[in-house]
């Protein structure tokens, strides 16, 4: 059933993006052979997929037994769960290391790691088969499911929400209860109509919109007054909120809360998943991303600490943590967003779902191509699309003869180092370096293996005799004066020599801030002629 293709049927596609286990976890894109994919889920390292006949797909990390085929070997690619064909799948729910399904029949199942009871089962075992939660076959059909960490919730057709698992936090809304191996209902005094659960809090929404959290309550993820934080390990309205709420999404540190009109953010900022730019690291109350027009914004996903976005012409923007390129920005670009980052590639596709990873490595989009005669995109003021990313810096840098060479070795370093070191390694600096764009690495110097680092002044040409020799002409001795005046001395030389040796070290090493910053503080401050 599962096909690898270079083109892009009208059934649609699974794009990913990020550490998926899928294709050595590059950016990918597959389709089902017979089958259109409908929903989608992610866990910390595995995926789970719904098609329209109802058969349910897995692949990804498997070491507990999260892909419900029975064993705990990891998948490279969308197996078929063959223990479930008889069943229809509706919904799918990824924890960090479980999975939650519901059928058509009304059953719940579950599979993987257990050591919360999040599996719901009674007990704390881990299983590595699908195994059907008996406690849900008398409540009703199931309109939602949802998976944080180590905690579940279902939420069934009548407003009735559900959830089990690890409660350390206040997380499953249970007061002081440290955990609850089998479901139990969470009430606000009305039906409630969505619910989302992040690593430590969770969130839901009643029918009328009123928004309401509970758990961890660190960094203000939770958007409560300070007199509601006492009582955060049950459910407490968000007052900061004035509009009716329509959805709601958990990531680690921040939620992200959709009316009819606006976006809310709230929590933890320090990689940009608040989207409120650079110098807002952290939010306790809600505050609207000014990004998008009003009533634009039709889904919205959190993963650990990244936010992705869909609008109403289908568009896909995200922000936040960029480690593993899982924004869907580019290969090359692994850097933070700290604001709505329009994603490029899927300006010719009509993007349906998005699920951002509850663990923070991944990202799974699923797409549609787009109707050429439809013309009903509406990008937003200062979107940056594909062609204005990369021409600049292609016209303004040029070509050289051996660019294209510079060129590979460096594109293949850059996504090494980025791959394997993490930003928190280099600290909150080293978190907004400039996005590394294919054009940016045309140098505009010819630079070659045997390129010499430029030679810096003579000792007799130091500071020290320069102003002495300063002093000396001033005094009438013409020839201590000739140091000022000979070209080699002049401040404009002392900014070219500076910027030689940077944009040696630029394309001849590693490029460091650390190392770079402390040299444009010594160029004089006179215009370079």
């Amino acid at each position: 059933m599962f096909v690898s293709f270079s083109f892009l049927s009208e059934s649609g596609a699974v794009f990913t993006f990020g550490k998926s286990k899928f294709a050595d976890n590059a950016p990918s894109k597959f389709w089902l052979k017979n089958d259109v994919p409908l929903k989608i889920a992610c866990g910390d390292e595995h995926t789970a997929l719904i098609t329209e006949n109802g058969k349910l797909f897995m692949f990804g990390s498997n070491n507990w037994g999260q892909l419900g085929l029975g064993s705990k070997l990891t998948v490279n690619k969308p197996t078929c769960v063959k223990a479930l064909k008889s069943e229809k799948v509706e919904f799918v729910a990824c924890g960090r290391n479980h999975t939650l399904i519901s059928t058509a029949q009304g059953k719940v199942l579950a599979s993987g790691g257990n050591s919360e009871g999040q599996l719901g089962l009674g007990d704390c075992e881990e299983r590595t088969a699908f195994q059907r939660i008996g406690f849900f076959d008398s409540r009703g059909p199931i309109k939602m499911l949802a998976a944080g960490s180590n905690t579940s919730a279902a939420l069934t057709e009548s407003g009735q929400l559900f959830m089990w698992g690890d409660n350390t936090e206040g997380q499953i809304g249970l007061g002081k209860e440290s955990h609850a191996a089998s479901p139990q209902e969470v009430s606000v005094g009305r039906p409630i109509s969505w619910v989302s659960c992040g690593y430590y809090h969770s969130a839901l929404v009643t029918v009328d919109g009123a928004l309401y959290t509970f758990g961890e309550s660190d960094s203000g993820k939770l958007g409560l007054g300070t007199d509601q934080l006492p009582r955060h390990r049950v459910p407490q309205r968000v007052k900061g909120v004035k509009e009716p709420v329509t959805q709601v999404a958990c990531g680690g540190g921040h939620t992200v809360a959709l009316t009819e009109d606006d976006v809310f953010t709230f929590g933890l900022g320090q990689f940009g998943q608040l989207g409120h730019g650079t110098f807002v690291f952290q939010s306790p109350l809600p505050q609207p991303v000014q990004h998008f027009k009003k009533g634009r914004v039709r889904q919205v996903a959190c993963g650990e600490n990244n936010t992705a976005v869909i609008t109403d012409s289908g568009l896909l923007y995200t922000f936040g943590d960029g480690r593993h390129g899982k924004l869907g920005l580019g290969e090359e670009n692994f850097t933070n967003q700290f604001k709505p980052t329009l994603c490029p590639r899927f300006l010719k596709y009509n993007v349906q779902a998005v699920r951002a990873t509850c663990g923070g490595c991944h990202m799974v989009v699923l797409a549609r191509p787009r109707d050429p005669s439809c013309s009903d995109v509406s990008l937003e003021e200062g979107d940056a699309t594909e062609d204005y990313l990369e021409k600049p810096y292609v016209e303004l840098l040029g070509d050289t003869a051996n660019s294209s060479t510079l060129q590979r070795s460096i594109s293949a370093r850059v996504r090494r180092r980025e791959r394997e070191r993490s930003p928190d390694q280099f600290g909150a600096m080293f978190r907004t370096l400039p996005t590394v764009l294919p054009g940016y690495l045309h140098p505009p110097l010819p630079v070659s293996g045997q390129t010499i680092p430029p030679r810096l002044p003579p000792p007799e040409l130091s500071h020290r005799k320069l102003l002495n020799g300063h002093q000396h002409r001033s005094a009438g001795a013409k020839h201590q004066g000739t140091y000022l005046t000979s070209s080699r001395t002049r401040p404009e030389f002392k900014a070219k020599i500076l910027l030689n040796l940077i944009c040696h070290l630029i394309f001849q090493h590693s490029f460091t801030v650390a190392l770079i910053l402390p040299l444009f503080s010594l160029l004089p401050s006179q215009n370079i002629s």
